[in-house]
């Protein structure tokens, strides 16, 4: 089964209680001769999940700014999607599981965009 667009999450049942814990790491451009530049590309944050007993990593797009939350702040992704990528070792091949989103905010600012549907709405408009 291929899953080119990922895998869309619930946030409350998926990673219960979200808490900021910090910047993991940026990701940023190279050059045509593979040296580093100044311009960021996506940043990865350390978040507690509740839910899933242990600190997740998620990326989000620089667009979304960088987020300096207080240590602990009660917060929220904005349309998470989990994927794999393949990694390879010898004949052995394992997936390593991925959660991107389009944005962390602090919990109820949460900003509905564009990857999820908004389906209570889709409900009033067919009655």
């Amino acid at each position: 089964m291929r899953l080119a667009n990922g895998i869309f999450v619930d946030n409350e049942a998926t990673f219960g209680e979200l808490r900021f814990s910090a910047l993991r790491s940026e990701e940023v451009e190279y050059d045509g001769e593979g040296n580093a530049t100044k311009k960021v590309l996506s940043r990865r944050y350390d978040l507690k999940s509740k839910g899933q007993k242990q600190m997740i990593q998620v990326k989000i797009p620089e667009s979304a700014g960088e987020k300096k939350f207080d240590y602990n702040a009660n917060v929220e992704l904005v349309n998470p999607i989990l994927g794999t990528v393949p990694r390879t070792e010898g004949r052995l091949v394992e997936a390593e599981w991925y959660i991107k989103a389009d944005d962390i905010v602090l919990k109820g600012q949460v900003r509905r965009t564009q990857n999820i549907p908004d389906h209570k709405s889709e409900e009033k408009n067919n009655k």
